[in-house]
């Protein structure tokens, strides 16, 4: 397709069985480096503890009885070392790689499918010599305690379970406990013997079984007949291996001890075997010398039975002896097959249905199929069994060794052995090809229609064609067939189950677009091997098949005809092959009907014939219309996949013009933080000093009214430079919200007082109600609410020419709605949105022109949102509007006590203290220390960094106030070299007209004490300045009388208090200003009187304005 797919990741959880490697043993897997932690020989004492196996005794036994001991011995012998030879190699590259069985057949010639037919090989091997070796277990139990064999056969198998779930760690304890008891049970009976009479053994090498032609010598057939049973241990190497691939790597325990631990738990275990098959041989003979019947002989528990009447002359002893001896060894080696099998299972199923539930569940599984095998009575056909199944597991074993020893020194094979699903083709010729030839001429060879020669020498065809063809396959192919890809490196972490592994066992998934685990490519069942190109075995029957067949028969086999034919023809193997081990099995008994059997087996054959072909039939359908499913489902996904690129595109086109917005508003928002700097470093003199000329008495009074109006011009013009940085902060995202108890009805008492006489000033009348739900102290950011709910209210004034304005706030579930009602000009429906904008205004707006920055509502719009309330406006043209503002306000349960009021101060107790002003600006400086001056600190100044630095060392300051904008050293980089040099204790007050600077202090430490905004607030900087040196303020008299009247003697007469009471509800400020101006001049002794109430309207608190009055009016009556 042309658009490449990628799926989406979903973490794979496995289940508490697969995810404990103690229970599963890193089934399907690499075994990776860490998990090589027990030492050489623990390994190699497990792995040799499975050879305790009874089964070689009952086969030494069987092939003995049936072909006398000249042949047997030969057989044993040389197939011994050819078992020898062949294990090698199976053994140096597991445990050198660190693979199991499956994973070294997939890497050295079979594929990944392929070798889905050696593990069914292989397990086979497993469940079969389980069944064998329970049944041996089942007849020691029948022979001690009378068992019946069929109970026998279940305690045999359930029995074993238990020791394997736990995999190597449990099964390498129980080896090295049981070891010993087997060792010494095992040589016990043979010493006694031996040391009894030589006799025995001459007479064994002696003998020949009855109804056998000719003298006891070799006899070719019978040899053959005898090796065919004993080729089928070749497998055997497979279960070492599974053990041997635990084995610590060679850097780490050295070669010597590898090697000859390699050599032993590998290879070296036929030589044990060997020797137990002679020992089955000969105790074969002793147990018919003690007349015995021949079926006895073959018996183990038999066999021992006699075997330890020679080391104690009770029967009972003997029978414990043998009792213990039988279960020991066969427990031992039943969780070796148990162990095996759940690994070949696991490899079986994973391959086929891309699901693994744990190796612990095809465990019961193969004991399962075991114990069916024993009630249906394996034992009886022992010989006949391993002889056929020797033929194909030789012609496995043998395409293997020879891709080993062969195909890799010539350079057919990749030198290293590649088991990942991600790097393999689906089925390689080289394996799979060379047991196929195989194992169809030892076959064809054992059915005897090549002759009785070949007949007995079908074992040593299957490994001779195997050998021969396996490298003339790679050869042919060039070996192209090994790698379906080269690895790329990939890391430790697997993108699926999100789980750490070494890098042996990870490869790249490019349908993922990450790193996965071994396991996690197995099993996925999604990915359809897109990583490999014409690697799947579909891919590679077409090719063959049009390699090979006329250019017209690759499509007609490709259809739904030829996938029927296929499939009916797989089943129909399957069912003849079935059918035939039934047929061969039940015709061993004399007693039953061959010719009745073979039709009743023709008869069953044909029947189910038409049950699978209607079975055929369906899976081909449901797989043609699955594929179907699949391709409109990859079709309409290389669409949404052509539509995702279109969107990237776009989104990129889009990312990149919001880039350059979000540049140009950085740059908007630099130019506004950078012309506040210089706006306020002239205001904060002009504020400072307004503060200053304000408060000092010696300024005529009405002087100072226009000094207050300065002041509040300054601050007039500072809010305006901090709404603008408002609106930066909020696009930036970098506003910070303050928690603080707020006294809401004191503060909304404020607000009404100030917005009423405004609103008397405009003629109209000013409405203010709230709820008595209402809590007396909530938590808010005062300066916040105070922003948002005088724009809202300067707005409904300023634009209301008759009627009123009311601010109604109710309170419920913790949320405060302020309401702000007014009948003033309205909003248009299309200026709704519009008067949000910045320096925007609405369209009514015209009729009733007023002064403005247009930043109120849109301040107040965001600051709302990001305060986590919600505002809404309701407007009809000429009617009015109500805004209205939902806030969440929490209730403080245990409020903090009411501030003081403000106080003069004069100075401060103790010792004077030094400071050092340091600032490039000398209106500043000139500022600073007209402030600090009076009290009585000791002022030093300094214009910058440098000069501030040599002051410092030579007057040891209490306090420094450090400019963060100054030329050469700048106010954090000052403040570091002082506090790291001269004056370590010495705090640091940090002064600054940029905002922006107050939150960029570099580095992990902070160096500095405090930090204030210009223009400074001198009450606040006064309070930051306490707090540093901890101070005691001294307080001087208060400039104006206290807000309580009680000391107040004198007053106006009424006349006078009835024009300030008309002016006060007029909200006429100056001319209330004037009229007290006119009755202190006339009546000096007035002025405590006239002072209060100048107080008070300089706040604009009317409302305790009127109430002076009004008692000024009673007490005058």
């Amino acid at each position: 397709m042309a658009t490449h797919q990628r799926i989406v990741r979903v973490r794979r959880d496995y289940n508490q069985w697969v995810g404990n490697q103690t229970l599963e043993d890193y089934a399907l897997r690499f075994t990776a480096e860490g998990a090589r932690r027990w030492s050489a020989a623990r390994i190699a004492n497990t792995a040799l503890g499975s050879i305790s196996f009874l089964a070689l005794e009952a086969i030494g036994a069987a092939i003995t009885l049936s072909v006398g001991f000249t042949n047997a011995a030969w057989a044993i012998g040389i197939v011994s070392v050819l078992i020898f030879l062949t294990a090698l190699p199976i053994s140096y590259y597991a445990a050198r790689d660190g693979l199991d069985i499956d994973l070294l057949t997939r890497g050295a010639g079979f594929g990944y499918i392929g070798s889905t037919i050696t593990s069914l090989i292989y397990a086979s091997f497993t469940f079969i010599f389980f069944a064998i070796e329970a049944a041996i277990m089942a007849q020691a139990l029948e022979l001690c305690f009378g068992l019946p064999l069929s109970i026998g056969y279940v305690v045999s198998a359930l029995a074993v379970i238990p020791l394997v779930t736990h995999g190597i760690t449990f099964i390498s304890r129980f080896q090295l406990w049981t070891q010993p008891i087997w060792i010494v049970l095992h040589i016990l009976p043979f010493a006694f013997i031996l040391a009894s009479s030589l006799r025995p053994m001459r007479e064994w090498t002696q003998f020949q079984p009855a109804g056998l032609s000719g003298a006891g010598g070799f006899d070719l057939a019978l040899f053959g007949a005898a090796s065919a049973v004993v080729f089928s241990l070749v497998a055997q190497a497979g279960e070492q291996v599974d053990f041997l691939r635990f084995l610590p790597s060679k850097r780490r325990i050295g070669a010597f001890k590898w090697w000859t631990s390699m050599l032993c738990a590998g290879p070296g275990w036929i030589i044990l075997g060997a020797a137990k098959l002679f020992a089955g041989s000969f105790l074969a003979y002793l147990v018919i010398s003690h007349g015995y019947p021949a079926d006895k002989a073959i018996e183990p528990a038999h066999m021992y039975l006699v075997a330890f009447g020679y080391v104690v002359p009770s029967g009972a002893a003997a029978l414990a002896l043998t009792g213990v001896f039988v279960v020991v060894s066969q427990l031992k080696i039943n969780v070796t097959n148990a162990y095996a099998g759940s690994l070949a299972w696991s490899n079986f199923f994973s391959r086929l249905t891309h699901s693994h539930p744990g190796r612990v569940v095809w465990l019961v599984f193969n004991v399962a199929i075991a114990l069916v095998l024993m009630e249906l009575g394996i034992y009886k056909a022992l010989e006949q069994i391993l002889a056929l199944y020797s033929n194909v597991a030789v012609a496995w074993v043998g395409a293997l060794v020879a891709d080993l020893v062969i195909n890799k020194p010539l350079g057919f094979s990749p030198a290293r052995i590649e088991f990942k699903r991600a790097h393999l083709y689906d089925c390689n010729p080289v394996g799979v090809g060379a047991m196929l030839i195989a194992s169809i001429l030892s076959i064809t060879g054992f059915t005897g229609v090549a002759g009785p020669t070949l007949q007995a020498l079908a074992p040593f065809i299957a490994l001779g064609a195997a050998f021969v063809t396996a490298p003339i396959i790679a050869y042919a192919t060039g070996g192209r067939y090994y790698i379906a890809r080269q690895s790329r490196a990939a890391t430790g972490v697997c993108c699926i189950c999100e789980l750490p592994f070494e890098r042996p066992d990870m490869a790249h998934c490019p349908a993922y677009d990450g790193p996965i685990c071994s396991l996690c490519c197995s099993l996925d069942a999604r990915c359809h091997d897109s990583c490999k190109v014409n690697a799947r075995f579909s891919d590679q029957l077409l090719a063959f098949t049009s390699a090979v067949l006329p250019s017209w028969a690759p499509q007609r086999l490709n259809s739904r005809l030829g996938h029927y034919i296929a499939v009916l023809t797989l089943l129909t193997g399957v069912i003849a092959v079935t059918l035939m081990l039934i047929f061969f099995q039940q015709t061993l008994d004399p007693a039953v009907d061959r010719a009745m059997m073979r039709t009743a087996i023709w008869n069953l054959f044909f029947v189910l014939m038409i049950i699978a072909g209607v079975c055929a039939w369906l899976f081909v359908l449901a797989q043609e219309s699955r594929r179907v499913a699949q391709e409109e489902s990859a079709r309409q996904t290389t669409l949404l996949m052509q539509e995702i690129d279109a969107h990237k595109r776009t989104d990129a086109m889009l990312q990149k013009a919001k880039e350059v917005a979000e540049a140009a508003n950085l740059a908007k928002s630099r130019y506004v933080v950078g012309i506040s700097h210089e706006l306020r470093t002239p205001l904060n003199a002009i504020f400072g000093y307004a503060q200053l000329l304000e408060r000092d008495a010696s300024i005529p009074e009405p002087r100072r009214a226009a000094i207050a109006t300065m002041r509040r011009s300054a601050q007039h013009l500072s809010g305006l430079i901090e709404g603008l940085l408002d609106i930066s902060k909020i696009e930036a995202g970098r506003l910070h919200l303050n928690r603080e108890q707020v006294r809401i009805a004191e503060f909304l008492d404020q607000l009404a007082d100030m917005f009423r006489m405004q609103a008397a000033a405009r003629g109209i009348d000013f409405q203010y109600r709230v709820s008595p739900t209402v809590p007396r102290v909530v938590f808010a950011d005062e300066k916040r609410l105070r922003q948002v709910l005088i724009n809202l209210l300067s707005n409904a004034i300023k634009f209301t020419e008759k009627g009123f304005v009311a601010l109604s706030v109710t309170y419920r579930n913790q949320v405060a709605e302020f309401k702000i009602e007014d009948t003033g000009i309205g909003v248009l429906p299309q200026d709704m949105e519009r008067i949000f904008e910045p320096f925007e205004r609405g369209s009514q707006a015209a009729i009733a022109p007023s002064p403005g920055t247009g930043l109120g509502l849109t301040i107040t719009k965001l600051l709302t949102e990001i305060m986590g309330g919600e505002l809404t406006l309701e407007s009809a043209p000429g009617v009015g509007t109500a805004v209205r503002v939902k806030l969440h306000l929490s209730s403080v349960s245990q409020p903090r006590a009411a501030a003081l009021s403000e106080r003069r101060i004069t100075g401060y107790k103790g010792a004077r203290r030094t400071l050092i002003v340091a600032d490039d600006d000398p209106a500043h400086r000139d500022l600073m220390q007209d402030i600090l001056n009076p009290l009585g600190f000791i002022i030093f100044t300094a214009p910058d960094g440098q000069t501030c630095l040599a002051l410092a060392e030579e007057c040891d300051p209490d306090l420094i106030l450090l400019d963060i904008v100054m030329p050469g050293l700048n106010g954090w980089q000052l403040a570091d070299k002082l506090k790291t040099g001269c004056c370590p204790r010495t705090a640091i007050l940090m002064l600054s007209a940029n905002v922006g600077d107050i939150s960029q202090a570099p580095g992990p430490e902070s160096r500095h004490d405090g930090v204030l905004a210009k223009p400074l607030s001198i009450p606040q900087l006064l309070q930051t300045i306490q707090i540093l040196l901890q101070i005691e303020w001294d307080y001087g008299p208060p400039e104006l009388v206290p807000f309580d009247l009680a000391p107040l003697t004198v007053f106006p007469d009424s006349r006078a208090v009835q024009q300030l009471l008309q002016l006060g509800r007029m909200g006429h400020v100056r001319a209330i200003d004037a009229a007290l101006a006119g009755i202190e001049a006339a009546n000096p002794e007035m002025r405590a009187f006239t002072h209060h109430l100048r107080a008070l309207i300089k706040d604009f608190d009317l409302r305790r304005y009127m109430s002076a009055l009004q008692e000024a009016s009673r007490h005058d009556a």
